[in-house]
């Protein structure tokens, strides 16, 4: 699949894609706290979805069998929902959403504390942002794909984490994932020369340990390989000639 240019007609698309994405998100950040299930997350973020509107993207997408992926703690993504794994104070748990409205993808993660948690773990939190942010600095027209990629890494390898690197963000449109890939990590070579129009899903993945992760026998719930917490920050972007446009951040 090429990297694909939006059209004027696709961009607006995608913003309102983007917005009730952003409604999504918000609804469930509010509705974590501890004794909540994992599958009531779910339940809740597909009922806000479906309430506006749109179709969860990622609900049987190559048979993935819920609309969120709630990962806690040491997972780091593509957690499955269950009714038994209850949160508790103290943990941190990501949640990554999608939706399709009118045939459009958005995509985008949050990392919530429940309760009160860790001065460490709020760290990882805000620094996992904050690499995003620094990240589509670099997500201008003109630049390159790989810009984006250094200034995350960058940014978070003076804290000692680990940036994951078996799995990276990716371009989006009509499909979920769409070509071209994009590493949270510096690579080699400066990638691809960014093109106003380009819509991208960048996502830093960062553990507090080690980079290295493992998938577990469900074979979707990715977990670090030393069980030390992970946090994942993502929205949808839109490469202008300018600064970038975040789609699902505009509230």
């Amino acid at each position: 699949m090429a990297v694909t240019v939006k059209s004027e007609r696709e961009i607006e698309l995608m913003r309102e894609a983007g917005r009730r994405l952003e409604i999504v998100h918000a609804e469930m950040g509010e509705f974590i706290r501890p004794g909540v299930s994992t599958m009531d997350v779910n339940r809740h973020g597909e009922k806000i979805i479906r309430k506006l509107g749109c179709v969860p993207n990622f609900l049987n997408y190559n048979g993935f069998p819920a609309a969120i992926c709630v990962s806690v703690n040491e997972e780091v993504v593509h957690g499955i929902p269950h009714d038994d794994h209850i949160l508790e104070e103290g943990d941190i748990v990501s949640l990554d959403a999608g939706l399709i409205y009118k045939g459009y993808h958005s995509d985008a993660a949050r990392t919530h504390a429940v309760g009160k948690i860790s001065t460490e773990l709020q760290q990882l939190i805000d620094v996992t942002k904050q690499s995003f942010f620094e990240g589509i600095k670099q997500a201008k027209a003109g630049n390159h794909l790989f810009d984006i990629s250094a200034a995350i890494d960058d940014y978070v390898t003076p804290y000692g984490y680990g940036i994951v690197q078996d799995l990276v963000g990716h371009g989006i449109g009509t499909h979920l994932h769409e070509d071209p890939q994009v590493p949270n990590f510096r690579q080699k070579r400066r990638g691809i020369r960014l093109v106003a129009g380009m819509t991208l899903a960048v996502e830093p993945m960062i553990n507090l340990g080690t980079w290295r992760v493992k998938w577990l026998e469900d074979k979707w719930t990715v977990v670090t390989e030393d069980r030390k917490p992970s946090a994942h920050y993502e929205n949808t972007i839109l490469v202008t000639d300018g600064d970038p446009e975040i789609l699902s951040l505009t509230l």
